[in-house]
């Protein structure tokens, strides 16, 4: 039975508020630069003040409360991934956005906080079967349905995420080593057959543009004699390649302190509009040449820092659904800025994600806050460590 002396208000933690309200005000920022103030960036600082204000309630609602409805929350999560298929908007070879009067929803997005939030619950009630085949096999298959709904919009990238959240989440839950050995010994040369076979000329595990980024990137500094000789297209890897060599030559021209935002420099990458989405997908491009690598340090560590908080809830949670919510939210803002950030840096493959908290987008962003809003009461009902319980005695 929940009680409200179940919350210790003074372990609020008004530190990852910090954070994340200073890393969403330096997005806001940063795509009104990239954007030319189109009215992007209002849209992007109202759905972080109504996100916000979603936040802190959620934040004194009971997340054991929230849970009980983990079932509606999956079929939620299926309904808009089948209605993304049926009248979603293309664009860009993809249809990922249902369209809802001025704005899209992208379900991929919302995607990851459901099933957070769903196998919180599932994993909570069955946690003394986790290693059971059964339960295994019952959780993969409902893992497995609206990823390949995802994957089939397609939105490989998202997918990868998805999984990556999923991996984490049944770590967390309690997998036992010895299946992640077994699972390991066959996943790694499966792995290394489908990279093998992607490769090939005639593939079709992949769609074309998919494996064109991929090309692209293994390939970016081929010559023509290479290219020619691999059956590749000099053009095609260079016309690919294109936005991220733009990516990088921004974020090194910034240098220090950056050219400051919504500068008139006629040497500069966004000026020139030699990026396409700069608020979105390159995002960090801007940051890097606007705010240079001053600014660009401390978005990275505001994400470490939100990392880091997620991870210290998750260990002092007093139940196993507390900890999936704060490891899965850890889990998915670590993955996701790690691969954003790869692609900006062209250590990636190109990719469409969006930078957490930092890129335009209201799913992302308001699906982020919701997450978070969940993650804060788990913290102010977390179990006291040691030292906070002696500074309690002594009060």
């Amino acid at each position: 039975m929940f009680s409200w002396k179940d919350y210790k208000f003074r372990c609020y933690n008004f530190r990852l508020l910090l954070y994340i309200s200073c890393l969403s005000v330096i997005g806001i920022l940063v795509i009104g630069s990239a954007t030319n103030y189109d009215g992007r960036e209002t849209k992007q600082m109202i759905c972080f003040l109504v996100g916000l204000a979603v936040m802190l309630f959620l934040s004194v609602v009971d997340y054991h409360f929230v849970l009980k409805f983990y079932w509606i929350f999956y079929l939620i999560n299926l309904a808009l991934l089948i209605v993304v298929e049926i009248i979603g908007r293309t664009s860009g070879g993809a249809q990922r956005w249902i369209p809802l009067g001025g704005i899209g929803i992208q379900p991929s997005e919302l995607c990851k906080m459901l099933l957070t939030l769903f196998f919180a619950k599932f994993f909570q009630m069955f946690q003394e079967k986790v290693n059971s085949i059964k339960i295994l096999g019952i959780a993969v298959l409902l893992f497995l349905m609206p990823l390949a709904l995802v994957l089939h919009q397609p939105d490989l990238s998202s997918s990868i995420v998805i999984a990556c959240l999923f991996a984490s989440i049944v770590y967390v839950a309690g997998l036992s080593y010895l299946i992640i050995g077994g699972l390991c010994f066959v996943g790694v040369p499966v792995f290394a057959f489908l990279v093998y076979k992607i490769l090939q000329p005639n593939q079709n595990i992949i769609i074309p543009y998919q494996k064109n980024r991929i090309f692209g990137f293994l390939y970016q500094n081929a010559t023509a004699e290479e290219a020619a000789k691999r059956g590749l297209d000099l053009n095609l890897i260079n016309s690919i390649n294109y936005q991220q060599k733009n990516s990088v030559l921004a974020i090194g021209s910034g240098q220090l302190f950056g050219k400051g935002l919504a500068n008139n420099t006629v040497a500069s990458v966004k000026n020139g509009n030699f990026l396409s989405q700069p608020e979105t997908d390159f995002i960090f491009a801007i940051v890097g040449e606007e705010l240079g690598f001053v600014g660009s340090a401390l978005v990275i560590l505001l994400l470490l820092f939100i990392v880091l908080e997620c991870l210290w809830v998750a260990k002092n949670a007093k139940d196993l659904s507390g900890k999936i919510i704060a490891a899965g939210m850890g889990a998915w803002i670590a993955f996701q800025s790690f691969f954003n950030i790869g692609v900006a840096i062209w250590i990636l493959p190109n990719t469409g994600l969006p930078l957490p908290f930092v890129s335009y987008g209201m799913s992302s962003l308001f699906s982020l806050m919701i997450g978070i809003g969940v993650l804060l009461n788990v913290s102010i009902q977390r179990e006291l460590t040691f030292k906070e319980v002696l500074y309690n005695d002594e009060d």
